[in-house]
Order: C-alpha cells, then structure tokens, then sequence
C-alpha cells in the first residue's frame, strides 16, 4: 500500500474520526481494515472491523448499517480461533479476548442463533482445555478455562453442562483452598472458598450448602487480616476485612457483618488520614472506596455515596464505579435471599476479574436496574456527576 500503509490509515481515521469528520475518517477506517487484511494481520483487521462496526452503530443508531463490518469481524476472529486451538500452547488470554469480541458481536446485533451456537461451541472448547491443564496439574489455568466453560454453557442454559462443570471446579477449588491454607496463606484459601462457595450455590441454590461455605470464606479472610495487621500492614488489614464483612453478608451473618464493617469503617478513616498526610492522594481515593463498601454493607448509604464521590474526584476508574454496585448487590441479595441478584454478581465479578471493566460495569448498571435498586442507582449516579 506504499506509504499509506494500514498503520498511517488507521491513525488519519482517528484524527479525522475525533475532529468531526466522521464520513471521511471511516472511509479511511475501512482502507486500513482491508490493508491488514491484505497484509495477512488478522487480528488487526478484526479490531478495526469491529471498531468500524461500533462507531456506525454509535452515530447512526442503526444495527443494520453496523452489521456487514461487525460481522466481518467477527468472522476474521473465528479463524483466528481456529489458529489459537491448533497451537500446541494455546495462550489462553489470546483466546479469551477473540472468543469475548465474537459473542459481544452477535450479542449486539441480536444474532440469537449465532450467539448460542458459538456459546456452545467455545463451552467444548475451554471444557477441552481444562480437561487437558488439570491433566498436566495446571490447576490455575485450568480453573481458568473451566470457569469459561461453566459460563457460556450457563449463557446457552445447558444445565446439566454447567453443572457439571460447577462440580469440577468444586474439586479444584478445595483443591487450591487445602494448599494454600497448608503454605499458611489465608487470604489466598479465603478467595478459593468465596468462589468455590459460588460453584456450590450453582448445585444447591442459596441453602446451608452455600452459606456454610462463604462464612467459611468469611473466617478466613478475618484470618489474614490479623494476619496482615501482625505485619504492620494496614492496608491489607482493611482489604481483608471488607472482604471478610461481605463475605459474612452474603452467609447472612448480619451481626458479625456489622460488626465487622463498623470497625473497619472506623480504621480506614484513620488509613485514609494517614496516605492524604504523606501526600498519597491516589492510595486515599482507593481506600476511600473500600470505605464506600464498608460504609454500604453497614446500611449508611449516604454516608458511603459522600465518601465515594471524594474518592472520584481524586481518581475516578472503572473498577472503582463497579465495585460500589458490587457492594450493594450484595447487601441486597443478602437481605432478601436474593439468587438472581446472586447471579448477575457472579457475571459481573467474573468479567471484572478478566480486566473487562466496560462489560462489567455495563451488567452491575443493568442488574441495579431492579425494584428496590432504582432510588440508589440515581444516587450513586449523582455521586458520580449525572444527577
């Protein structure tokens, strides 16, 4: 392509995009998406495919004026899935990210057909994977894909799958819970028991089954808290103890949730004081978001939505705005026993947890979209400055 190669293009479509000049900048947009193409880069030319798709879509409102570059998209990815398989080392965030830009394609042009078969198809694959990490005793990579599995056979409503699945994870999650509480490591076997919680509730539903093990969780996150704070180390105190009060929540042990939640509430407030003496601004935005939680999960909502708006205008990100939801999700599914609430966090959480913060911000708003939530989403809106 000489010297207007696909790199030069894409930038001059930027510029020409941002500047207002939108027909010129994705005619050039579809130049540099043809270009990678040409020149064999499939990844890049799926990105820009998918990237054309969105802003149509965005400016004109229109799906159908979206979709021939959407699904040209998403066709380049499903090779490129096909490539990353045959692979004799699958780079499992590789797969990850084509499998996630396929689904969210057929999703948004409400392609339901699509979108349950690819769902299924991608559920054989990561089960095929898991299969063959546990084989080899990669048992984090292995949960990894298992997790996948178990949840695009819940997205298909293939029960008896996912529920298989659940089962698997439910070993290998006692299996990390043992090790880690072996090596002495508490905080690590209080996460493996929050999300092995979260695969007994997929068997069990909300009952004693699940709730045995999420105050199990609890226990140990108080654990190490103690633990962090023997070393001095106020800042995994208070991570821990937020954890250790929700995680008490969801096992509807109010009392101690409370307890707890007033005592850390009470420590951070002395943590935040701490960084915003030293001049550490951005580590007091973080923990004034912890305080947020805190604050929420002992029912002082106001309180909460004033420290949380402190916490954005020092350092306003993604996480930060999907964790507040989180944390009254959790509040509410805990108080009215709640499992579609229950599981709408469970996406939310696995998409936060894969670094997919637009997605998961984009559940936590629509699962705060509820009877009973509607009046504290226009509050946390307002905290956040459209109010």
């Amino acid at each position: 392509m000489g010297l207007e190669g696909p790199e030069d293009l894409e930038q001059l479509a930027i510029k020409k995009i941002n500047s207002g000049e939108l027909k010129e900048g994705l005619k050039l947009m579809l130049r540099a998406a043809k270009g990678y193409e040409e020149e064999g880069k499939a990844e890049d030319a799926a990105r820009l495919f998918k990237y054309l798709g969105y802003v149509l879509l965005e400016r004109t409102g229109s799906i159908e004026k979206a979709r021939p570059s959407l699904l040209k998209s998403a066709y380049l990815y499903l090779d490129l899935i096909d490539r990353e398989i045959s692979k004799p080392d699958v780079d499992i965030d590789t797969l990850d990210e084509y499998c996630f830009s396929v689904l969210e394609i057929f999703a948004t042009l409400n392609d339901q057909k699509n979108l349950e078969k690819y769902a299924e198809e991608f559920a054989g694959i990561y089960e095929e994977l898991g299969n063959s990490y546990q084989e080899n005793d990669d048992l984090e990579i292995a949960i990894r894909a298992y997790e996948t599995a178990y949840r695009y056979y819940k997205l298909m409503g293939n029960e008896e799958a996912y529920k298989r699945i659940a089962e698997t994870l439910i070993t290998l999650y006692g299996q990390v819970a043992e090790s880690r509480l072996e090596s002495g490591d508490t905080k690590g076997a209080a996460k493996a028991f929050y999300h092995l919680a979260g695969f007994t509730r997929a068997l069990f539903g909300y009952d004693i089954h699940f709730i045995e093990m999420m105050d199990t969780a609890a226990k140990n996150f108080e654990k190490a808290s103690k633990t962090a704070y023997s070393n001095g180390d106020l800042d995994g105190t208070t991570s821990c103890l937020v954890k250790a009060q929700y995680a008490y929540l969801l096992a509807r042990n109010f009392n101690r949730a409370k307890l707890i939640g007033l005592n850390t509430a009470r420590m951070l407030y002395q943590v935040i004081s701490s960084h915003r003496s030293r001049g550490d601004y951005e580590k007091a935005a973080e923990k004034l978001v912890e305080l947020s939680e805190a604050l929420i999960g002992i029912g002082k909502l106001e309180e909460a939505m004033g420290t949380y708006k402190s916490a954005l205008e020092t350092r306003s990100t993604m996480p930060a705005r999907v964790r507040v939801r989180i944390a009254v999700l959790k509040k509410f599914a805990a108080e009215n026993g709640r499992e579609d609430v229950l599981d709408d966090i469970e996406n939310i959480e696995y998409y936060l947890g894969r670094n997919k913060h637009t997605k998961a911000l984009e559940l936590a708003e629509k699962a705060m979209r509820r009877d009973g939530l509607v009046e504290v989403l226009e509050k946390i809106h307002a905290a956040e400055g459209y109010g």
